[in-house]
């Protein structure tokens, strides 16, 4: 099996969250790639299946992800039926983080039971 093909879950993960500048070498074993996530959160998704593929420590690839913007940890969507509880459930395994979820997106929330689809929220660092 070609570090490629065994790899190919991250790959098509990258293409998925759409991974600027990215490109994949293959040399001695070794699997190469790199690229530029949008924010933090894609740069740990992809960290994520490169580990649930290679290990906690995967010695066959060689990654360098970047991050385009580090001043968010995401940009999230709503979509029909989320809560902001269920937002931090997501993004921090914590529903009581919704906090600075409403805070982080005090311009446009006035109420943290009241969001709507396709509205844009800032999901802070952690």
């Amino acid at each position: 099996m070609t570090m490629k093909a065994k790899y190919q879950s991250v790959l098509d993960l990258g293409q998925e969250l759409n991974i600027q500048n990215g490109d994949v070498q293959e040399e001695n074993g070794v699997l190469k790639v790199w690229g530029i996530a949008k924010t933090p959160y894609e740069k740990n998704l992809l960290w994520d299946e490169i580990k649930a593929v290679g290990g906690e420590n995967p010695t066959d690839i060689m990654a360098d992800i970047k991050i385009a913007d580090e001043s968010v940890y995401h940009r999230h969507t709503v979509k029909s039926g989320e809560t902001l509880g269920k937002i931090a459930i997501q993004y921090y395994g914590k529903a009581s983080k919704y906090q600075d979820i409403f805070k982080a997106n005090s311009d446009i929330l006035k109420n943290p039971d009241l969001i709507h689809p396709n509205q844009e929220l800032i999901i802070p660092n952690p």
